[in-house]
């Protein structure tokens, strides 16, 4: 008997991790990595500007989350771990810049103290929201709703626009309207739809049972030289091949195994598999299940992504206070600009840009259904974004270097029903042995998160190849 292979299509964070577990638990198996781009990574790339080492796409992950710390320290990154200088981060209200408020869950009021006390919400919103609790009754929800009609509902629409849109928005680049409360706050609405019951108790409930052991834990973590350095430091360490500029064409059965075409029509070439691990977008992964799963397909045809593009500029010679004090600046939709956040890197994370003299800071720019935000060149976008700066901040100097990065479909929406389509989707995947699918389009879009899928999809592998994890 041969040696067993398993192939894992898609080289992001997701796919790496889902190799990085089989190697291990699976040592006598062969574990391939199929990568289409010409570098692994996925959203984790980065690139250097003015002589620095910046991230162009993801850069933090949720430390409060077990799985890429973990992740990170078993590949020997434990002394690279670097956690932010300052988490206090800052919002447009307004026409001006204020600090976000702390008693806030994904922007819903957990603590009215501190929400009232940023100045961000009228006083009749604010009269609202302490109303609420003895509104009701307030039956258990029927089901799944969106972040946006819930809050809306209960404590105006103020609080979606002010609160709720900026934070959503910089993690979906969607809107909150359309985003599922199932999905975006599963344990809220876990409450929600069991109990009933005010949405502030629920809220400042949900935040006291899982926040008062972490207080003082660090909510985010990064690499130093960029967060991007996980998924390289995966490719080089982790037991398993990776193959970039490899296209999947097709998948299909072949005895108990299955059969995957790479390359071009003209120049086909086949490789065979025991066992097959989709980490790739949900639009491409449908068009590989259209033989294998056809239930699928159709599922994973309805989620719909969002398109978005950072840009990084470099300063030089800028006197300390340059920039806001803090982390960033959210910025809510109902501002009317472009860049939905601002991160100012070189006060966020210790020491990036300080080798090089420079002071980094990048924008998020898109949002879901607002593709032409980024139909501009790049020049243009750079434009854009320094004008914006300018207006935000006050900074007018000229940046030394700057990058634009375009990820086009780069953000599954998680609408309402989100969770119950996941499902569907993995048990259509579960009537064909050997296969499984991992990454954002189905558990959460942060690193942890896809991770976690990854491990999901190694051990439907593991026990569908008959060997117990280890």
């Amino acid at each position: 008997m041969g040696t067993r292979k398993v192939v894992v299509v898609g080289g992001g964070i997701s796919g790496l991790a889902a190799a990085e577990r089989l190697a291990r638990e699976l040592p006598a198996t062969e574990v391939l990595v199929l990568e289409s781009a010409g570098q692994v990574g996925g959203k984790l790339r980065r690139v250097q500007l003015a002589g620095a080492w910046v991230d162009v796409g993801a850069e933090a992950l949720l430390a409060r989350r077990p799985e890429g710390i973990a992740l990170a320290e078993r590949v020997g990154l434990t002394e690279q771990l670097i956690y932010p200088l300052t988490t206090a981060a800052l919002l447009r209200n307004r026409g001006a810049n204020r600090r976000l408020p702390a008693g806030t869950l994904m922007g819903v009021p957990t603590d009215l103290a501190a929400v009232r006390a940023a100045g961000v919400l009228t006083d009749e919103t604010i009269a609202r929201i302490e109303a609420e609790p003895a509104g009701g009754p307030y039956p258990p929800l029927p089901g799944d709703v969106s972040v946006g009609d819930l809050v809306a509902a209960r404590f105006g629409e103020e609080v979606v626009q002010r609160l709720v849109d900026p934070l959503l928005g910089g993690v979906y680049a969607g809107h909150a309207h359309a985003i599922s409360v199932q999905a975006a706050v599963p344990t809220l609405a876990s409450r929600l739809m069991s109990q009933g019951g005010s949405l502030l108790d629920a809220a400042a409930a949900n935040v006291a049972a899982g926040g008062r052991e972490r207080s003082s834990a660090p909510v985010f973590a990064s690499l130093d030289g960029g967060l991007a350095t996980l998924a390289e430091t995966l490719a080089e360490r982790g037991g398993f091949t990776v193959r970039t500029s490899a296209t999947v064409r097709t998948i299909s059965r072949l005895g108990s195994g299955f059969s995957l075409v790479l390359g071009s029509a003209a120049d086909p070439e086949q490789l065979s598999a025991d066992a097959v691990v989709l980490a790739t977008p949900a639009g491409k992964t449908a068009a590989l299940l259209a033989e294998l799963a056809p239930n699928a397909v159709s599922e994973l045809a309805g989620i719909e992504t969002a398109s978005m593009a950072i840009v990084t500029l470099a300063f030089a010679g800028l006197p300390a206070g340059a920039l806001p004090a803090g982390s960033g600046l959210l910025i809510p939709s109902i501002e009317g600009l472009s860049c939905k956040a601002m991160t100012f890197s070189s006060q966020k994370w210790p020491g990036v840009g300080a080798e090089s003299g420079v002071l980094l800071m990048r924008a998020s720019l898109g949002r879901a259904g607002e593709e032409w935000v980024l139909q501009r060149e790049d020049a243009e976008l750079v434009a854009l974004v320094r004008a914006e700066l300018e207006q935000l901040t006050g900074l007018a100097a000229v940046a030394v270097d700057s990058h634009v990065q375009r990820w086009g479909g780069a953000l599954p929406q998680y609408a309402v029903g989100h969770l119950a389509r996941v499902a569907r989707i993995r048990s259509a995947v579960a009537e064909v042995p050997g296969l499984a699918v991992c990454g954002a389009s189905y558990d959460g879009v942060g690193i942890p998160a896809c991770i976690g899928s990854a491990h999901k999809a190694t051990d439907r592998i593991v026990t569908a190849l008959g060997q117990p994890a280890q």
